[in-house]
């Protein structure tokens, strides 16, 4: 199962790997994770986690939404989560009613991109005023906070990768649709900002947004979202990497690692030298310098000193499986495109 390949760009990496759908998973461990997995994305109430999106559209909600992270300003993350979700569960296992599922996502989250008419979705609270105080260049950003709102690049990002994962691994031409009226959604936002005033919102975590715009451009060839793929890559951390410098200890693992992918899926599609150097560098000095037999690389979200992993014991807030995640989702990548064996080992 963890080696399933998206449908696009196999042309491209010398090393092909199975999709989901070419491997089915017998009775074991992965198996019963997989149920599990399951029976608990069915839980969830669709229309609980539509209900910020919703909101924001000027639609009624059909529930209320769910509390903690998704009504105290991290509103909608889990949806564009759940997008994912679906479509990587439906992959995998054909089921019926994940696909009945994501196709209610899919229509209501249509509904909301209809209602807003400029191609947005999302539950931001206060979207209209913070995009568009953004778009003229009111700037104010924090590492967790963007004009006062909760990371919503960061949460914009969910949304975006979820109408992309919906389109690439079930073929849904409607998420297609849609997430290209994001992306164009997107350009608009940024058409007046300078490079300056860019890398400035970088400083807010804004998860693989890169990444995302590459992969757009991918798929439609548009070089627009390269250049914005380029332009929301985060230079505080690429110039470095790109020079062999490791400036990781104290700053926040779990944001680093999402642009690193961008980094590297850049690198792939326009072979680009300095963002692959910035990408392998990263990946030598995360696995071979600063993790655990676990996988763990960080403690309470940040990147410990390499010659003192003390906190990883004496902390209750140890490594987090996001982190381990996405530095398998960037071993992908590096196994894809040069096939080397210690990849493997590492997955």
């Amino acid at each position: 199962m963890h080696f399933s390949a998206m449908t696009f760009g196999q042309d491209k990496y010398p090393f092909e790997l199975f999709k989901s759908s070419e491997v089915t998973l017998l009775n074991g461990v992965f198996k019963q994770a997989e149920s599990t997995d399951l029976r608990y994305m069915l839980a969830l109430n669709a229309d609980r986690l539509l209900a910020p999106y919703l909101r924001e559209a000027g639609l009624k909600p059909k529930a209320d939404s769910y509390t903690n992270w998704e009504n105290t300003g991290l509103d909608g993350h889990m949806g564009g989560h759940y997008l994912t979700a679906l479509s990587l569960m439906y992959a995998s296992t054909g089921d019926l009613k994940v696909a009945e599922r994501l196709k209610y996502m899919l229509s209501e989250l249509k509904r909301c991109q209809d209602a807003s008419g400029d191609g947005y979705i999302g539950g931001v609270p206060g979207s209209k005023k913070l995009w568009a105080d953004i778009a003229t260049g009111k700037i104010e950003a924090e590492t967790f906070s963007l004009n006062k709102k909760w990371v919503p690049l960061y949460n914009i990002h969910k949304i975006f990768a979820g109408l992309r994962n919906a389109y690439l691994y079930t073929g849904n031409l409607e998420a297609k649709e849609m997430l290209l009226k994001y992306g164009n959604w997107f350009v608009w936002l940024t058409a007046k900002l300078s490079n300056e005033q860019i890398q400035l919102m970088l400083k807010s975590e804004h998860g693989g947004i890169n990444e995302v715009l590459a992969d757009v451009y991918e798929i439609t060839g548009d070089k627009k979202y390269l250049k914005l793929a380029y332009q929301f890559s985060d230079r505080g951390i690429l110039d470095p990497l790109s020079k062999s410098e490791d400036r990781l200890n104290g700053i926040h693992a779990n944001t680093q690692i999402p642009k690193i992918i961008g980094f590297k899926r850049i690198a792939d599609l326009n072979r680009d030298s300095l963002y692959g150097k910035a990408a392998s560098f990263f990946w030598d000095e995360v696995v071979g310098k600063r993790s655990v037999a676990n996988g763990g690389n960080s403690v309470r979200e940040h990147f410990n000193p390499m010659n003192d992993f003390s906190s990883m014991i004496s902390s209750v807030e140890g490594p987090e499986t996001c982190n381990s995640y996405n530095m398998l989702k960037l071993t992908k990548l590096f196994y894809e495109s040069e096939g080397r064996t210690n990849y493997i080992d590492y997955y």
